[in-house]
């Protein structure tokens, strides 16, 4: 529903702009009177529904007329103004047809097909690949795009933003889902620098540029960071938006300050000043790194299970061994989430990430069966002696295993025959 609302609000904008540039040409130059007559009456219906029965009557009648990509560019005004969607976009498809060039029939296929996709469903990338053609072929149509008679400057010249949104916006998504960041950046980037007052598109073209930059190889993080935070803006603080633009900060920042002045910053600013920066922060150490150093502040011994899988998954191998001989044989005491288990094995998730995503990190075969499995998403304590592991995908085995609390299961003994008596 908000989507379809976001739409029906744009094509009122483009086509109450263009209203004002439609007049009755036909009086200039249609010389038939009979066809005349019947181009002004349909122009001059003032029911929208009604004006467009009557604007298909007359191109039906008169299928050449001189006056036919006018009479489309008003039927497509009339069917959106009766919010027929559909047939406006039907009527744009036909003018595009006599003029591959018709910025409003372009406006309109351009925005449809875009909504359509973003929609979801089947056909969404098929959409979203016709309207990011289509949105290309609006950019060029725009360039020669000349004031309509009768339009004022001042709606002349918004109309031309809009549309150079819409083009640019449409052309920019669609390079954005086949991973050219460098064109999705260029055209969405011009997206949003033609539409800065936040006409109804605007929103739908922010956070696609700040995945743009984003996301690219290396990342454009100054520029990506400010149109994140200003998505945020504009979205009233989508949490996902939120949640993602604070990651990003802090990952190329390191640090808490200066997250709330950006996000300050851009609720009334909707491009980076010349001179906006954000500083990095210092290098990361690298996993292999952090394990040597938790090794040099720390016995193996002394630290949890998930220190052991971080550095024996860390790619440093000297690290790995070293942890890997203090533990291996020996008989050790573990915690954790049961993920599956039956009465002489079970698998563990130790460490809570894993436990987090249900995901099993030890292997424990047991010493003796216990009379009943332990319970899936339960939490245990058991012993056992590590005796091997992979690294990637983590999983340490366990071997000699002992629940605590589980009895483990008797045998039953024969009671003793009664002595015969002699």
């Amino acid at each position: 529903m908000k989507k379809q609302l976001a739409l029906t609000s744009l094509l009122a904008v483009i086509f109450t702009l263009a209203a004002a540039g439609q007049t009755a040409q036909g009086q200039k130059q249609i010389k038939d009177a009979a066809e005349y007559n019947a181009y002004i009456a349909a122009y001059n219906t003032a029911d929208p529904a009604a004006k467009a029965a009557a604007m298909e009557a007359f191109l039906q009648q008169y299928p050449n007329t001189i006056e036919k990509e006018d009479a489309m560019e008003i039927l497509m005004a009339a069917y959106q103004a009766s919010n027929n969607v559909a047939k406006a976009a039907d009527a744009a498809a036909r003018a595009l047809q006599l003029n591959p060039n018709n910025v409003r029939a372009l406006l309109l296929e351009v925005y449809v097909k875009r909504a359509a996709g973003a929609a979801g469903g089947a056909n969404a990338a098929a959409s979203l690949a016709e309207a990011a053609q289509l949105g290309a072929q609006g950019v060029t149509a725009l360039q020669s795009y000349s004031k309509p008679e009768g339009m004022a400057d001042a709606d002349y010249q918004k109309l031309k933003s809009i549309a150079a949104s819409v083009f640019h916006g449409a052309a920019g998504f669609g390079a954005l889902q086949v991973k050219d960041y460098t064109k999705a950046q260029q055209e969405l980037r011009a997206a949003v620098e033609a539409n800065p007052s936040n006409e109804p598109s605007s929103i739908q073209d922010v956070y696609p540029l700040a995945l743009a930059y984003l996301e690219a190889k290396p990342a454009d993080d100054v520029n990506g960071l400010w149109f994140i935070a200003r998505a945020i803006n504009l979205s009233n603080n989508n949490p996902a938006y939120m949640k993602y633009g604070h990651s990003r900060y802090l990952k190329y920042h390191h640090a808490e300050d200066g997250w709330q002045q950006l996000l300050a910053q851009t609720k009334t600013t909707a491009v980076p000043p010349a001179d906006f920066t954000i500083t990095a922060g210092p290098p990361q150490p690298s996993p292999s790194e952090q394990a040597a150093s938790m090794l040099k502040e720390h016995e193996p011994t002394q630290l949890p299970f998930n220190a052991w899988e971080f550095i024996m998954s860390s790619g440093n191998q000297e690290a790995a061994d070293k942890v890997w001989t203090a533990i291996k044989g020996k008989r050790v005491a573990f915690q954790g989430q049961v993920i599956s288990s039956t009465r002489t094995k079970l698998t563990v998730a130790s460490s809570p990430d894993d436990a987090a995503s249900k995901t099993a990190d030890v292997e424990v075969t047991l010493k003796t069966p216990v009379a009943v499995a332990p319970a899936v998403g339960s939490t245990v304590k058991f012993v056992g002696e590590p005796s091997s592991y992979d690294a990637s995908p983590f999983i340490m085995r366990v071997t000699e295993g002992e629940i605590e609390g589980k009895a483990p299961v008797r045998r039953a003994t024969r009671p003793a025959a009664k002595r015969r008596r002699r």
